[in-house]
């Protein structure tokens, strides 16, 4: 039985993070960042020699791990949970290395009914550790596909406001981004080693034909094109990105990343987002929207 008030009174406490140059650069591999290794826009992320760490990465930094499984009291079905939105506000520009501060609790579990399932938000502040300045807010919201009707009709908390649409007008850049046979074994390696992204077998019982890509990936590489495309490569000027997961993509497919500009010109405003899989021509990454700064 699903737990409301325990599951909304958890905290995470403060979980402790110390990176190094070498994990800013796995997790830009994991992208698929440097698959051309003379572009040097490329090479910041993943070579030593003025190293910069993409914005998106603050999302897996300081994680409070697989809680939702481990705190069985709680009552959630782990095996029928899925990551249904992600996004984060950037700050402060991330460091390449160092160590960091994350604290996470749940702040918002709407009931959507009887056999409908449940929408969890989960909220962590990542700090640097040794100023205690904040660095990032990321918040991930996850569907509950096994704890509907937990409220007996009172629909627990108050939905949040929906993801904008997007604009009907031609998108004002498009960008492939090719992912790699092997970028799930790869991007594992930055924290999320779920067998879902890893094992053949575990993902036949999920009913995949293979093992798919985390939904992360799809959305850093997100977070990639806007820096390309709508930032001038600079990656301290993107100040936050959020969209809804709507899809899962295989490891090998291209990624097909589509841009709108909303702010009417000024070289400070929204960017409209989506990424669609070419092979397929299915969108998997949907209602996007990130904050990008001159």
């Amino acid at each position: 039985m699903f737990d409301y008030d325990k599951t909304k009174a958890w905290r995470s406490g403060e979980v402790h993070h110390t990176f190094t140059a070498r994990d800013t650069i796995l997790y830009a591999l994991g992208l698929g960042v440097g698959s051309d290794p003379l572009d040097k826009q490329q090479l910041r992320y993943v070579y030593e020699k003025e190293l910069v760490a993409l914005p998106t990465m603050a999302a897996v930094l300081a994680s409070p791990g697989a809680w939702m499984r481990e705190r069985t009291e709680l009552g959630i079905d782990f095996l029928r949970l899925v990551h249904g939105e992600q996004g984060v506000k950037i700050h402060q520009p991330l460091p390449v290395a160092g160590t960091v501060l994350g604290e996470s609790r749940v702040t918002r579990i709407v009931d959507k009914g009887e056999g409908k399932g449940a929408v969890m938000h989960v909220e962590k502040l990542l700090k640097d550790a040794a100023s205690g300045d904040l660095l990032a807010t990321a918040e991930q919201v996850l569907f509950l596909r096994g704890n509907g009707g937990f409220s007996g009709g009172t629909g627990g908390d108050a939905p949040a406001a929906a993801l904008p649409s997007l604009p009907e007008s031609a998108p004002d850049a498009v960008l492939e981004l090719p992912t790699r046979p092997e970028a799930a074994l790869v991007y594992r390696l930055s924290g999320d080693v779920n067998p879902l992204h890893a094992d053949p077998e575990v993902a036949a019982k999920a009913g995949f034909p293979k093992p798919i890509l985390h939904g992360l990936a799809t959305w850093g590489n997100a977070g990639r094109a806007v820096v390309q495309l709508f930032c001038g490569h600079e990656p301290t000027r993107l100040r936050g990105i959020r969209a809804r997961l709507t899809s899962p993509v295989y490891p090998g497919e291209t990624l097909v990343f589509e841009g709108w500009r909303v702010a009417d010109g000024h070289a400070d405003g929204e960017v409209a987002l989506r990424v669609r899989v070419k092979e397929r021509d299915v969108v998997v990454l949907n209602n996007g929207r990130a904050q990008v700064t001159g």
